[in-house]
């Protein structure tokens, strides 16, 4: 789409990107991107965003057609698995490099998308491209996860996630030994304070709880088993991290790059294993596994074998 604006006397003198945003009623960051693409033109010439309006210049603005950052794309998702197929809900095994859903700025496939494209339709309140979604693992994680299919489930497994009745295990091999080998980590965790996409143990930080014990020692690496108390944004990361343990592969958070390069590791070792909780309409216990992907069992063998 383009249109043609006029330059008033009023704005004469102000910054192209303000003052492209009071003609537009846009905000000043979407105008400041359509002149960075040289969608903002006068007499031929670009506008930089920094550049002074002049009364009465002739301004061509072409708006592009974007796609709704929300809209649930249908495709199949490469390794994303079914796990257990119930009439309520379904049970995935979801790899790393897939969100949970649609949200602004992420273009990457999703769970919801890929649940889409496998021909699943789940009928449930909320948004429609949270459709089932009652609890996340980050785009960065693997492992099992639980999507709600109809209302009746939605609103029971929202419910056990809230109050803390579902039994979530992941397994993580993290650097050097914990001590002591088995231990709770209790500490809040906030947005960390120089870093709007990192996560921190602070004081006025989100009671975070988090239990472990070690499963098997390898020297440089231990592989652990975590049972979430609370479920906080990147927690397990975080609290090992804070231990001085951090997740290996985890250079967001610490861990030591040449390790992460020794173990082929792109990404942090950290996996859902487990998922267990009552059955939204029987009552009886559903306990979910899922195996390790290749990436992560590859660094584990190299560990176990002694060659890390």
């Amino acid at each position: 789409m383009s249109e043609t604006v006029v330059v008033p006397e009023a704005l004469a003198g102000a910054r192209a990107d303000a003052g492209l945003a009071k003609l537009l009623e846009i905000s000043r960051s979407a105008a400041a991107l359509l002149i960075a693409e040289g969608n903002v033109t006068s007499a031929g010439t670009a506008l930089g965003k920094s550049a002074k309006l002049v009364a009465g210049a002739v301004l061509e603005v072409t708006v592009p057609e974007r796609p709704d950052p929300l809209e649930v794309v249908e495709e199949v998702v490469e390794g994303l698995k079914i796990l257990l197929d119930d009439e309520d809900f379904v049970v995935i095994d979801k790899p790393v490099g897939v969100a949970a859903h649609p949200s602004p700025g992420w273009v990457g496939p999703t769970v919801v998308g890929g649940l889409a494209g496998a021909g699943y339709r789940i009928s449930t309140s909320g948004a429609p491209e949270r459709a089932g979604i009652v609890h996340r693992l980050d785009v960065g994680t693997s492992g099992v996860m639980v999507v709600a299919k109809t209302e009746h489930a939605y609103t029971v497994l929202k419910r056990a996630f809230k109050e803390r009745t579902v039994d979530k295990v992941y397994h993580a091999v993290v650097q050097g030994l914990p001590d002591p080998l088995e231990g709770t980590i209790d500490a809040p965790i906030g947005r960390h304070p120089g870093h709007d996409w990192r996560f921190a143990v602070i004081e006025d930080g989100r009671p975070s709880v988090t239990h472990y014990e070690v499963l098997e020692a390898f020297g440089k690496a231990t592989l652990v088993e975590v049972h979430l108390e609370t479920g906080r944004t990147h927690q397990i990361r975080v609290h090992f991290s804070a231990l001085r343990h951090p997740c290996a592969g985890d250079l967001t958070y610490g861990a030591d790059p040449r390790l992460a390069a020794t173990l082929g590791l792109t990404r942090q070792w950290l996996h859902a294993r487990k998922l267990g909780f009552n059955h939204p309409r029987s009552g009886d216990w559903v306990e979910v596994t899922s195996e390790y992907p290749a990436d992560l069992q590859y660094a584990l063998d190299l560990l176990a074998s002694g060659a890390a």
